[in-house]
């Protein structure tokens, strides 16, 4: 797998045994996390963002195209998920499908209308339809407005586990993210995904050769679209409320954080990055309005010191593909 660097590192076996044996050693941290002392809530927060991001990532890191507008598939997913298990009374399993179902949906959609457009432009629609629909979601019924939707029931996954009990939960969700995560490795690591990446560097000879850049920018979008969903379908468990703040323009502002500071176009970067950012939110929480502006110092420095990011700088430290 590559990374955006300025000598970038080529796809071979030894690259990808590298990040396999990262991916078993974060998996195997992560599995630890209940009998460590962590609080629980907090991985598993960061591991529903960490998803989000690497959704992000494969659309801005593999396939060059800047959304503003993440949001809108982690809210929707959100809303739609717990709508169905509050009120709807749907099983776990369900409600996580029909959330996903909805954000492919939304994905459909919205790809279609902004993959038209390149650079700034594409952004600027994403942007805009995310405030769209945040503005919908303010005034329909069923999100309950500034309220959200909240006492959201976790009942029991395929009727065996008992997502109130904060163990299950976690591996729960755990078990979602690896498995989504999984996904994405393989969508890069595909013909589909090299193909992405020679649209990232030169669209037009790509065009050249025969590919129809278009379809393929709209199925990567649909794709980060749809994970990003299944995230925000997972993070209604968590939470236990689905509200206003995943659908507005600053979480698509956090999203893109995440990414940046882990490292754009790596693989565990947006992990990273996620576990960064959630991690500031959760014990600097005591600073009030000055989190924002802590964030904002640290992702200036970021920028002028890691410029590929802090997994993208050790890769390239360390001449491995991370």
């Amino acid at each position: 797998m590559t990374s955006i660097t300025d000598e970038t590192l080529p796809i071979t076996p030894r690259a990808m045994r590298d990040e396999l044996i990262v991916f078993v050693i974060m998996a195997l941290l992560l599995a630890i996390v209940p009998w460590t002392g962590i609080y629980p809530f907090f991985v598993m927060q960061a591991l529903c963002f960490a998803l989000v991001a690497c959704a992000f990532n494969l659309l801005i890191g593999y396939g060059g195209l800047l959304s503003f507008g993440h949001a809108m598939f982690l809210g929707t997913a959100g809303y739609c998920a717990a709508h169905a298990l509050k009120v709807w009374s749907l099983p776990p399993e369900l409600g996580i499908v029909v959330g996903t179902a909805a954000a492919c949906a939304l994905a459909v959609i919205t790809g279609y209308v902004s993959i038209r457009r390149q650079g700034i432009y594409f952004s600027m629609i994403t942007l805009a339809l995310s405030q769209l629909l945040y503005f919908i979601y303010l005034q329909v019924p069923f999100t309950h407005g500034e309220d959200g939707i909240q006492g959201i029931p976790q009942g029991h996954l395929f009727g065996i586990f008992d997502l109130s009990k904060s163990t299950t939960l976690y591996f729960a969700v755990l078990v979602g993210f690896l498995a989504a995560f999984l996904l994405i490795y393989r969508t890069i690591n595909s013909p589909f995904g090299e193909v992405l990446k020679s649209i990232r560097e030169n669209e037009q000879r790509a065009i050249s050769l025969g590919y129809k850049t278009d379809q393929y920018k709209w199925l990567a979008f649909i794709i980060s679209g749809t994970l990003a969903g299944f995230a925000g379908s997972l993070k209604v468990f968590v939470a236990q409320n689905a509200s206003l703040t995943d659908v507005h323009w600053s979480m698509s502002g956090e999203i893109v954080l995440m990414t940046l500071v882990g490292g754009l176009g790596t693989v565990f970067g947006p992990v990273v990055g996620a576990f960064v950012i959630i991690a500031m939110q959760q014990y600097l929480a005591g600073f009030g309005q000055w989190v924002t502006v802590i964030q904002g110092v640290i992702f200036v420095a970021c920028v002028l010191t890691f410029r590929r990011g802090v997994i993208g700088e050790i890769a390239h430290l360390l001449r491995r593909s991370l």
